[in-house]
């Protein structure tokens, strides 16, 4: 496709320049240099979304990789346009880790700096540098906003922007940490439409990463906290069971990570009758599942997505592509999508579980396509009524309505974080509140 092909001309652009060494995606074929020369003959050749050309000396390419460090800075900062369009036209998540891993400290500092909002939210940079990235992303734009609401004379002006600035001070409430488990910011759109996800634990080594996909009204300026909360309980609970599973015997408890994820704009009301804002749900959460194959390839987590509501259909649509695969799928109150089984889905041995409560007007609507909570459809019933737990028998809570699904202490919460650890036989299933049946056993337990 030739806007990929351009934002990974982009990327590899500023690549040579900070290198100095030529870096050729694996999926771009080598052609000699008269191919890549335009009809004229003046050994350049423009590409469709890059500003710069592909070879020659006075192209982009040519600029960047005659500059010195110490020019970099400064060149940067006038190429923000290249930096940009990786974020609207990114490139593959392992060629930015690849590209990512030819730069010394230094040069990785100067982009950092110099574009905290590109190195922030691209696919493929290390977590811990995303989180740096979008820190320093936050706090400067906290900074920039507070002035101008001092400088602003306007009243509906100030209005907006004093609502930005809560927006940005709730991110900065959420990531604030929780007994000691770290918080990382690996995504911040810092725009009216805002957008971010926070991790709770180690993205870069957890044995075990679940990403929480929410629906309807759930805003970054008004959920962010709450839905970070919910990601630590999860956290929490995954943690808990892996000690009560494992035994005081156990060598150590494999790491876990759970990612708030508010990655594209929920719906209202208004717009909630399309599938709109769930396609860019989809194209956000492909972006950032394959984020995390790419670079965790050479150590795997076990990897679950669980959504809600508007959500659901956001990740049925993404998994439906065949572009990623998860390990685990729980669908609450799910809307459905055009895949009418778990078949069309890309989640390993079929490894769906559907949660409907009691009292949740969307369940069984099918209103997107299809009812994930049908038999035909192949999916496993969780229980999220509410009961006794047949292993620790704590009482736990039920979910009613469609809003309660991840209320601390309900049979939900509790089916998700089995879940997200790859033990999926001991679910309790909706149907009678017994353990699930032997197919999930084998299902879970397959990987």
């Amino acid at each position: 496709m030739l806007v990929g092909f351009a934002a990974i001309v982009s990327i590899t652009s500023v690549v040579t320049a900070l290198t100095g060494a030529s870096v050729v995606p694996a999926d771009i074929p080598s052609r000699p240099y008269s191919a890549l020369a335009d009809a004229s003959g003046s050994g350049t050749s423009s590409v469709a979304g890059s500003s710069g050309s592909v070879a020659g000396g006075t192209s982009l390419f040519g600029t960047v990789a005659q500059l010195s460090a110490a020019d970099l800075p400064a060149f940067l900062r006038g190429h923000r346009g290249e930096l940009d369009r990786m974020l609207t036209s990114p490139p593959r998540a392992a060629e930015v880790s690849a590209a990512w891993n030819l730069l010394d400290p230094v040069r990785q500092a100067d982009l950092i700096h110099t574009a905290p909002h590109v190195v922030g939210n691209l696919e493929g940079v290390p977590y811990t540098v995303r989180g740096q990235a979008n820190v320093l992303d936050l706090t400067q734009t906290i900074r920039a906003t507070t002035k101008r609401i001092a400088d602003e004379h306007g009243k509906a002006a100030r209005i907006a922007l004093q609502s930005k600035l809560q927006t940005l001070d709730n991110v900065a409430k959420a990531l604030k940490q929780r007994d000691g488990i770290p918080r990382t910011l690996v995504s911040l759109d810092t725009s009216d439409s805002a957008r971010a996800s926070i991790v709770i634990g180690d993205l870069a080594s957890a044995r075990y990463v679940s990403v929480l996909v929410p629906g309807m009204y759930m805003s970054v300026g008004e959920q962010i906290v709450d839905w970070a909360r919910v990601a630590q309980d999860l956290h929490d609970q995954e943690t808990e069971w892996l000690k009560r599973i494992l035994g005081p015997r156990s060598a150590g408890v494999p790491g876990v990570a759970t990612v708030a994820w508010i990655g594209y704009q929920t719906p209202v009301l208004t717009n909630i009758g399309g599938t709109q804002l769930a396609t860019q749900g989809a194209d956000s959460l492909e972006r950032t599942l394959q984020g995390i194959v790419a670079l965790r390839a050479s150590d795997p987590p076990y990897l679950s997505v669980f959504a809600h509501s508007y959500g659901s259909t956001a990740a049925l649509l993404a998994l439906e592509r065949h572009t990623v695969t998860v390990d685990a799928l729980a669908l609450m109150g799910s809307p459905g999508s055009d895949a009418q089984s778990v078949a069309a889905l890309s989640v390993s041995n079929g490894n769906v579980f559907v949660g409907q409560a009691q009292l949740d007007p969307i369940v069984h609507s099918a209103f997107f396509g299809s009812d994930p909570g049908s038999a035909s459809y192949g999916a496993h019933r969780m229980g999220v009524d509410g009961g006794m737990d047949p292993i620790t028998h704590r009482a736990l809570g039920g979910s009613s309505g469609h809003n309660e699904y991840f209320s601390p202490g309900t049979e939900c919460m509790r089916n998700l974080a089995l879940i997200g650890i790859d033990k999926g036989d001991l679910v309790i299933g909706a149907a009678t509140g017994s353990s699930a049946p032997p197919t999930t056993v084998q299902a879970a337990s397959a990987r």
